[in-house]
C-alpha cells in the first residue's frame, strides 16, 4: 500500500475519476468517501491530513475507483444511500433514493400526521414505508412490491433502521383485485414506474445501465397504466376520507389527476418541486359514499 494520508489518498481518487464526472459531482463524492471510508467528515480529513489508511481502506477506495469509472452510481457502488436522514442498503434490484421523494414523505408528514394505518404501493427499497413509520409512531405501515428482491432489501432496511412493516409480494396493477375484504388505510402512498420509453434518451447512463427498469419505466401506449391501478385501489382500500398520495411524471399531471378523478376521488391537488416540477398528487376518498 502507498505511503499516504487519508487527504492525499481522496485526491489521488478525485484526480483519477476527473473526466468522467464534473467538478461538482467529484467534490460530491469526495464527501460521500470521507464519511464512508473513515467514518469522518470531510473537514476533519483537512484538517487532518495525514489521517492514516489501512490496507482494507486503500483496497476499497481502489475497488470504487474502478466501478466510479464504469459509471456505477456511487450509491450502489457503497451499498447505501441516504435518505430522510436515515441509511438505506441499496443495490441494482432497487431504485436510488431520490431527494424529490422526500418531499413526497414530507408532504404526507405534514398534511396527514395522525394517520394510524399507511399502505405504501411499488416499495422498492422500502425508503418511503421507513421513514413514514419512523416519524409517525402511532401508524401501522404495510408495504407491498412485486420484485422479490426489492422486498428482501426493503426488510432488511426497516430492520436496520428499527421500525416494523408489514412487506407482502404483490401486483400493483391487481392490487385492487386481489384484497377482496380489504383492509381499510388513512394514507396510500406510491412511487411507482412512470418514466415513459420515449423518455429513456433523457437519462444518464448511470440509471439506464444499473437502475431496475421494471421500476423506472411504462410504455408510451399506457403510461398511466400504475396510475390507474392505484386509483382503483385507493378507491376501494381507503377508509372513507383517507388519501392517497403519488410521485408523477412531470409532463402528465392533469391525466394523472384525472385518473383519480375518475374512480370518484376528490380534493385532487398537485404539488410542484423544489425544482417548479409537478412531481406530486394528492387525492381524497369522499368522507360518505355518494359525497
Amino acid at each position: 500500500m502507498p505511503n499516504t494520508g487519508a487527504l492525499n489518498l481522496l485526491n489521488q481518487m478525485v484526480k483519477e475519476l476527473n473526466g468522467h464526472y464534473s467538478s461538482e459531482e467529484l467534490q460530491s463524492f469526495k464527501r460521500i468517501i470521507a464519511e464512508d471510508l473513515f467514518c469522518a467528515p470531510l473537514h476533519q480529513i483537512l484538517l487532518n491530513p495525514s489521517w492514516p489508511v489501512t490496507t482494507e481502506q486503500y483496497e476499497k477506495a481502489s475497488t470504487l475507483v474502478t466501478e466510479l469509472k464504469l459509471q456505477k452510481p456511487i450509491q450502489y457502488a457503497l451499498g447505501k444511500a441516504h435518505f430522510f436522514g436515515l441509511e438505506f442498503t441499496v443495490n441494482p434490484s432497487v431504485l436510488i433514493p431520490r431527494p424529490e421523494t422526500e418531499e413526497l414523505v414530507d408532504w404526507i408528514l405534514s398534511d396527514s400526521p395522525s394517520a394510524s394505518t399507511i399502505m405504501d404501493i411499488c416499495s422498492g427499497s422500502g425508503c418511503i414505508a421507513v421513514a413514514l413509520a419512523k416519524n409517525l409512531n402511532q401508524a401501522t405501515v404495510s408495504a407491498i412490491d412485486i420484485s422479490a428482491d426489492a422486498l428482501s432489501v426493503a426488510k432488511t432496511n426497516a430492520a436496520s433502521n428499527g421500525v416494523a412493516v408489514s412487506f407482502a409480494q404483490m401486483d400493483a396493477l391487481t392490487l385492487y383485485r386481489e384484497l377482496s375484504t380489504p383492509p381499510f388505510f388513512d394514507v396510500i402512498v406510491s412511487n411507482p414506474p412512470y418514466v415513459r420509453d420515449s423518455e429513456k434518451q433523457q437519462m444518464h447512463s448511470n440509471v439506464l445501465d444499473y437502475e431496475p427498469h421494471l421500476a423506472l419505466f411504462v410504455p408510451d401506449t399506457n403510461p398511466l397504466l400504475f396510475y390507474s391501478a392505484i386509483a382503483k385501489a385507493a378507491a376501494h382500500l381507503l377508509a372513507h376520507g383517507g388519501k392517497v398520495y403519488c410521485e408523477i411524471n412531470e409532463a402528465l399531471g392533469k391525466e394523472t389527476a384525472q385518473c383519480f378523478a375518475t374512480e370518484g376521488l376528490q380534493n385532487i391537488s398537485i404539488k410542484k418541486d423544489i425544482h417548479g416540477k409537478d412531481r406530486m398528487i394528492c387525492a381524497t376518498k369522499p368522507a360518505h359514499n355518494g359525497e
